[in-house]
């Protein structure tokens, strides 16, 4: 791992993103429908390229990078990880050298210039070093090549605050970090190796291929954060888990027995036609609110957890409650990234993906838990409609109590169909789950998929008088 943790440069570690994926849906030959994540190949590259990103306690930002494949020349390609894998190349670090400014010009934050410079001496320990700076003084940006066999170039960027001397900050970083580069190399070599391993795991079988995306993924995964002394990987067949919680928390082990569990349970209460044998779930868990709030921005600060299903990732934080408040979350965030998965990652309807991620915090929880707010089921049962037609921007919409009391009955809903719908006479609603996720397959819309599956007005109204009936204990 890097030793360079404690100094300017290695403060603070940002895990790295995972790549935006796009979902497909395959159908084999045997009629089988699977999920297929395509990619952007030059943020696929990029993803990979970078090994780091950290900040200091005055909020200067550090990144490296390892030159050592040929970016890609059209950014609106896309492919999946296995196509981009069969088609990257090696880049030459002696011959190589358009392609290597080219994979320079696509990492700098700023318009690359016409010529780099070089440091007054020669760097110990290198064959070059090569400074982007032009015109800029607010990152410095240096591409250097270490003097050892095989080794790739590199580049490294320093965003520097208003105030900052970009002749002293170079100073620094020679001394810094160019004169310390031996100790962090490892740290680097080690993330390119288990990416490697990855790769060699892959087979000419059509079965083989699909277990390889999974262990693409959980590779590139690995790789967001193999460099930061304070994260740990924990691995299991269907899931990688990515945290920085202190050794004192014993969460993880009873997330990883757990993490099966609740995928199978998933899967009984809400099946799909979508073959998961290629996914991953992938969970990244902070110590703290901050660091959560770091990755998750303004936009999400309420919430406690948060599944991304462009990044194929949930994030989530250790809460004041610890870890038993924490897997309450991760059992709620889980359901999203299963319906996603199960739904081909089409925007599922609120009542549906809320409801059920609540319902599956804690299945046999009765109770509607919404503190001093009188709960009248009349009233409730008028305002059930309008909460089956909303998209998420209603649904999220209003204050904390409303989102509450929305969050609620959608659980209402849920358990109703799980507890009390089967005990309606004929069972008019056996099959509402199934129909809602074909028709939203199908369709693409979530609001076609919630008429299809109450079929028409006269069962919707059914169904309220029935949910009316179960919530009053008639």
């Amino acid at each position: 791992m890097i030793l360079l943790a404690a100094s300017l440069f290695f403060a603070h570690p940002a895990p790295l993103e995972m790549p935006k994926a796009e979902a497909y849906l395959v159908k084999e030959r045997d009629g089988a429908v699977r999920l297929e994540d395509r990619y952007d190949t030059l943020d696929l590259w990029t993803s990979r390229a970078v090994v780091g990103r950290w900040e200091d306690d005055d909020g200067r930002q550090f990144m490296v990078a390892r030159l050592d494949k040929v970016a890609p020349k059209f950014a609106e390609a896309t492919a999946t990880r296995e196509e981009y894998g069969r088609n990257e190349r090696p880049l030459d670090r002696r011959k190589d050298l358009d392609q290597r400014d080219d994979a320079i010009s696509r990492l700098l934050p700023f318009e690359m210039p016409d010529q780099p410079a070089r440091p007054r001496q020669m760097v110990r320990g290198f064959r070059d070093v090569l400074y982007y700076q032009g015109t800029n003084t607010s990152v410095l940006a240096c591409a250097f090549l270490p003097d050892r066999p095989q080794a790739p170039w590199y580049l490294a960027c320093w965003e520097l605050l208003p105030g900052d001397d970009p002749e002293q900050a170079a100073d620094r970083f020679e001394s810094e970090f160019l004169g310390q580069w031996d100790a962090c190399l490892q740290g680097n070599l080690r993330s390119e190796a288990l990416l490697n391993d990855a790769r060699a795991e892959r087979a000419p079988k059509r079965s083989k291929t699909r277990l390889g995306e999974r262990e693409l993924l959980r590779a590139d995964a690995r790789h967001s954060v193999t460099n930061y002394l304070d994260w740990h990987v924990t691995e299991a067949p269907e899931f990688s888990v990515l945290d920085d919680l202190p050794p004192v928390v014993k969460f993880v082990p009873t997330l990883t027995n757990e993490f099966a569990t609740m995928r199978r349970r998933y899967a009984e209460v809400v099946p799909t036609p979508i073959d998961g044998s290629n996914v991953l779930c992938v969970a990244r868990i902070f110590k703290d609110r901050d660091e959560y709030l770091d990755t998750v921005g303004d936009e999400l600060k309420w919430s406690a957890a948060y599944w991304c299903p462009s990044r194929r990732e949930l994030v989530a934080y250790l809460p004041e409650g610890g870890a038993r408040d924490l897997l309450k979350t991760i059992r709620h965030e889980a359901f999203h990234q299963y319906l996603s998965y199960a739904t081909s990652m089409i925007s599922v309807s609120p009542w549906f993906n809320e409801g059920y991620a609540v319902y599956f915090e804690d299945e046999e929880a009765a109770a509607w838990d919404l503190g001093e707010v009188e709960v009248n089921v009349d009233e409730l049962a008028q305002a059930l409609p309008a909460l089956l037609l909303m998209d998420q921007s209603q649904f999220y919409d209003g204050s904390n109590l409303e989102r509450r009391v929305k969050y609620r009955l959608a659980w209402s809903i849920a358990r109703f169909i799980e507890k009390g719908a089967p005990e309606v006479r004929f069972q008019p609603f056996k099959d509402l789950k199934k129909r809602y996720v074909e028709a939203l397959l199908k369709t693409h819309d979530m609001q076609k998929a919630t008429a299809y599956a109450f079929v028409n007005k006269d069962n919707l109204d059914l169904f309220v008088r029935e949910w009316k009936k179960f919530w009053k204990g008639e």
